[in-house]
Order: structure tokens, then sequence, then C-alpha cells
């Protein structure tokens, strides 16, 4: 039987991509106490990079916020990964996402509410959460966004 959020996703059509392996010397997550630290998700999906390049420049806004919201979605898929269900998650602390973006591109905020708007369209209150939105000279593989996750969760 799917759980409440399982089911939330499929009534909002939302798919998650496969857990994604480390790119580097690190781990995907790390529980700390009733806290799962998520690291910098790249737009990936299944194995296939998405979204590479700068934002205001070849990536346009509304693909850094389809970016940022893919970014948001293996976010999810690392914490089912590490939790076996998205119901234990209690809360979204905090998401930090970077954008790499164009000199001068001003809309950080804007392009990281794809992942923010995601979470709170799936958790509602439990997915409002602390926030900041950077701008990178550079990302990993040249991608638009990377987007982290400081996540609560319970039994």
């Amino acid at each position: 039987m799917a759980g409440k959020i399982e089911a939330r996703l499929a009534e909002l059509g939302v798919e998650l991509p496969k857990a994604a392996s480390p790119a580097a010397n690190y781990v995907p997550y790390v529980f700390t106490g009733n806290q799962l630290w998520i690291a910098g998700q790249v737009p990936v999906w299944n194995g296939d990079l998405k979204f590479v390049g700068v934002v205001g420049g070849e990536i346009s806004d509304d693909q850094g916020v389809e970016a940022a919201r893919t970014c948001a979605l293996n976010i999810l898929a690392q914490a089912k990964a590490a939790l076996g269900d998205l119901d234990r998650i209690t809360r979204i602390i905090k998401l930090v996402g970077f954008v790499n973006g164009a000199p001068g591109f001003v809309n950080h905020p804007k392009i990281i509410n794809g992942a923010s708007d995601l979470m709170v369209e799936i958790f509602g209150e439990t997915g409002k959460h602390a926030r900041s939105a950077v701008g990178a000279g550079g990302l990993p593989f040249n991608v638009a966004v990377e987007v982290e996750a400081v996540i609560e969760f319970g039994d």
C-alpha cells in the first residue's frame, strides 16, 4: 500500500528518478540525530545529465526553474533511498540552491523556487523551509543548478 506522500506524488503525476550515485569522494546522504543531510543534487534523470549550461545564457529562466525542480526530485529520491518511506519526513528544514548564472544574472531566487515550490506542493506546511539561493561561477559538469537539503524525519 502506497503511503500518503507516494499517493500525493501520483496525484500530481510526479515521478521520482533513481537515486544517483556520488560523482566524487562523498556519500549521497548523512544521518545525524533525526536529520537527514542530502548532498547537492544536480539535474540528472536516471543517469542522464539535463540542463547543461549557464542560466541567463543558453539556459532560460524557465529551464532553470525546471532544472531546480529536477534537483528537488533527486533530493526526494535520495530521501526515499535513505529512509525507505517518504512518509517518515516530518519537515523540510532547509534547501541550499546554487545557480550557474551568467555574469550579471540576478534571478537566483526565482530559479530555486523550482525546488522550493515542489517541496511545498508535495508536503504542504511540512515542506516550507529556510533557504539560500546563491549564484555560482560554475557548477559540476556545467549544470545549470545544484540543490542540497536538510530534512527532519521520524519513525
